[in-house]
This record gives structure tokens, C-alpha cells and sequence, in this order.
């Protein structure tokens, strides 16, 4: 037996292995996608082994494989993931969550690249971004550990660019019926032509589709509507910073908070707009505005604690009384973090940061507290944040070990007249002040 067939043998073998692989890339990929309100078609698929024997045989020619280790290094895309975007203006946008959320192997590689093509052209050919990743370890659980070893190559072009690849690549690169004739290349060529016109449309029907959904008096009527108005709103008041679908993170989760608070309008977006911060790397839009929303009226946790509950219970197959328990806890901390957001803003209306929207733990660096408070404090905050905005819900143990600490927290830190006296000694020495740690108010 040669070593195509050693090799097409083992990949029969291992086939599910692949199969399994891409599946996972592709589904962890689009529930992010659809989260962020990015509209697009994601499938996946491994390589068929009658198809893959052809090809092999065929780069054998050339590569003159040593052995089937040599194949494996030379054919990448065993397993294969396509992300096809109804708007190619996200192609960036969307390069950003598959490096967040998978590893590199080898740096993207876009298209068209300068390589001499196949036959004449007038227009430029494909443009699409191809990444080659694998799932992180901490990714996976215990039964999964072994699909971080597969590496997955990941397509990302428009739904449009996609159609076209197609066409191109099983005529020209796969020709069953002969090579083509100048004037089947020269259609090509055109088709492609019309597809780039095309792309041009769709960046034009997306902008068209953010100013609508901005439009004064309606209500959005899904994530992927208010995800548009979001980013509309806030490249008025962020205009230095390069906001895109990936600046807005958990926007269904959003959505579902505006709707059932009754917010879900431009206009009520809007208020809460205009206090966003520039440092969306730390703190996507979404979070932003949901730490407001929840501020400015604590009820609305309860009506958060459901959303996200609901949310965490539908991914995980939580138990009834798991959900219980798990609901209590974050009750519980959430209860103690009303108040221990209340007395902040009380010291910040007697201070020069009364604007202050969200209470963070930057203000209690004014008050020359010990260095042990204050990092509680920054780790308490990173909890809260965990908890609210966080894809996993904390179980129940660990939530009530926070709420402790928490509790003693509030005994612990002068919220009335002392610490407003501290504040002015601070003042008066600098010296005093404690090292502020890398930045909370974004934490």
C-alpha cells in the first residue's frame, strides 16, 4: 500500500474525529456571532475521503511526500468551518472573535493574495480572511480534552464572495468535464465582477439598515435591530474610537433587559448612550448599558437575575432545584451589592464625582483605605461583573463565598463622616495614598 492510501486509510479512522472537531468551532462561533448581533451563515464540514484521496494524489505530483505525516502538515483544512456574512464590512469584525475565542496556528491569510492567478482576470478574485485555529484547552471539559489537539481552518468571506468561490473553485480547480474554454473563464471573470458590485450594495444596505433602526419612535424588534441603533448612537458620542460589531458584546442579553424593562426605543437607548466609555476592550457597549440600566433602578436586577438565569438553565440543562438554589445565592449578593452600591453614591454626592454613574472601585481610592480593603473591593467588583455579564452563571458554593466576603466588606469600610475625613487628609498628603492599581473603572 502507498502512502496516499496509508493515509486516506487512517483519515477513514479518524474522520469523526474531524467531523466533531469542525461541529464544535462552528457552533461555539455562531452562538457568539448571533450574541453580537453579526448576521451570518456558519457551517462546517470535514473533508469528504473520496474528494481528499483525488486532491492528494494529485499535490503528490509535486510535494513527493516522504510520509503520511508529511500529508497531514501539507493539507490543512481537514476539518473546515465556513462563515459566510451577509454584510463583508464585519469580515474584521468577526477576525476579532475567532482570535478572542480560539488559538492561532499560523498567522490569517487573506485573499486576494499576490500570488500570479490561475486565468486572466479584469476583476480581483476572491477576498475572504482563512484562519487556522484550535479550541483552548480551558475551553473543553474532561471528555472533550482530546478535540484540542485538531486544528480547524476557518473561511470567513460574504454570502456572496462564498457562491462564487464555489463555482470558481469545482470548475476550475475540479474540472470533471475538461478544462474550461476562454469564454467559461471570461464568464467568470464577469460573475466576479458582479459579486464585488454586489458587496459594495450590501455595505450600503447595512449602513441603511443602522440609520432605520435609530429612527425616533419605534421599538426594536430583535437584538440584531438594536445592535444596529447601538452602534449608530454611539459613533456620535465615541467618534475617536472604531466601534464595530465587536465593540457591542452580549446584545441579546441587552435586548432582552431593554424589552422587558420597557427601554427597548432609540430614544430611551439613547440616554444611556451618552455615558459609554472609550475603552470597549475591557467593557463591550452592551455591558455598558446594562450597568447603567441597572443602576439607575435596582429592581430591574430581579428582572436581570431571571434573564440570565433562564439563559444559563437552557445551555446547561440546569436541574430545577440547582436553579433554585443558584437563584437564592445571586439574590442574596446582589441584595448586599444594592447597598453597597447605595452607600458609594452617597460618598461620591458629597464629592466632586457626584456624575458618577456607576459607582466603581476607583472611588474609594480617595480615601486613603488600607491596601487589603481596596483590593477586596477591585475583586468584589470583578465578581459582580462576572456574575452579571459573564457567559457561566457561578454556582451557588461559590456565590455565597462571595456574598461573606461582601458582607464583610460593608462592616469594614467607613461610609459616612470618617471616610469623608480620611478623603481630606488624603487630600492634604499625598504621600499617604496607597499605589492604585491597573485601572478598575473598567473592570
Amino acid at each position: 500500500m502507498d502512502i496516499v492510501s496509508n493515509f486516506i486509510a487512517r483519515y477513514r479512522k479518524e474522520y469523526d474525529f474531524y467531523e466533531q472537531s469542525c461541529r464544535m468551532v462552528a457552533q461555539i462561533l455562531d452562538s457568539t456571532l448571533q450574541s453580537a448581533g453579526i448576521r451570518a451563515i456558519v457551517t462546517s464540514r470535514a473533508k469528504n475521503p473520496t474528494r481528499l484521496e483525488a486532491k492528494v494524489r494529485q499535490r503528490a505530483v509535486k510535494e513527493n511526500y516522504q510520509s503520511v505525516d508529511d500529508i497531514y502538515d501539507d493539507i490543512v483544512d481537514l476539518a473546515g468551518v465556513r462563515v459566510a456574512l451577509y454584510f463583508p464590512g464585519e469580515r474584521e469584525e468577526v477576525g476579532k472573535v475567532i482570535q478572542n475565542l480560539f488559538s492561532l496556528v499560523s498567522d490569517p491569510k487573506e485573499f486576494p493574495t499576490a500570488a500570479q492567478p490561475t486565468y486572466k482576470k479584469r476583476f480581483s478574485g476572491y477576498w475572504a480572511t482563512h484562519y487556522r485555529v484550535r479550541i483552548p484547552d480551558g475551553s473543553l471539559n474532561e471528555s472533550q480534552k482530546r478535540y484540542a489537539e485538531a486544528r480547524v481552518e476557518v473561511q470567513v468571506a460574504s454570502v456572496l464572495m462564498h457562491a462564487w468561490s464555489e463555482v470558481e473553485h469545482d470548475l476550475v480547480y475540479k474540472p470533471l468535464q475538461g478544462n474550461l474554454s476562454d469564454e467559461e473563464y471570461a464568464i467568470l471573470d464577469e460573475l466576479n465582477g458582479l459579486v464585488l458590485s454586489g458587496e459594495i450594495a450590501l455595505e450600503r444596505l447595512q449602513r441603511a439598515g443602522e440609520l432605520r433602526a435609530s429612527t425616533r419612535g419605534r421599538q426594536f424588534t430583535s437584538h440584531y435591530d438594536l445592535a444596529a441603533s447601538l452602534l449608530d448612537l454611539s459613533r456620535d458620542n465615541l467618534s475617536d474610537v472604531n466601534l464595530n460589531e465587536a465593540s457591542i458584546g452580549r446584545v441579546d442579553v441587552l435586548y432582552q433587559l431593554l424589552k422587558a424593562t420597557n427601554l427597548d426605543t432609540p430614544d430611551q437607548l439613547k440616554r444611556f448612550v451618552t455615558f459609554l466609555h472609550s475603552d470597549i476592550e475591557k467593557r463591550p457597549l452592551s455591558e455598558q448599558i446594562i450597568d447603567q440600566v441597572l443602576a439607575e433602578d435596582p429592581a430591574r436586577y430581579a428582572v436581570y437575575d431571571q434573564i440570565r438565569l433562564s439563559e444559563a438553565s437552557t445551555a446547561l440543562q440546569t436541574s430545577d432545584s440547582s436553579r433554585i438554589s443558584q437563584s437564592q445565592a445571586i439574590g442574596e449578593f446582589i441584595a448586599l451589592w444594592i447597598e453597597y452600591e447605595r452607600r458609594v453614591r452617597a460618598m461620591a454626592a458629597n464629592s466632586d464625582e457626584s456624575s458618577l454613574v456607576m459607582p466603581t472601585t476607583r472611588f474609594l481610592y480617595q480615601f486613603n483605605l488600607p491596601q487589603d480593603i481596596l483590593a477586596s473591593a477591585d475583586r468584589l467588583r470583578r465578581f459582580r461583573n462576572q456574575l452579571v455579564h459573564g457567559i457561566e452563571v457561578p454556582d451557588a458554593e461559590s456565590i455565597r463565598a462571595e456574598t461573606e466576603e461582601l458582607r464583610s466588606l460593608l462592616d469594614t469600610i467607613p461610609f459616612d463622616r470618617e471616610a469623608k475625613g480620611r478623603r481630606t487628609t488624603s487630600k492634604r498628603t499625598s504621600a499617604r495614598k496607597p499605589r492604585r492599581p491597573a485601572d478598575p473603572q473598567t473592570n
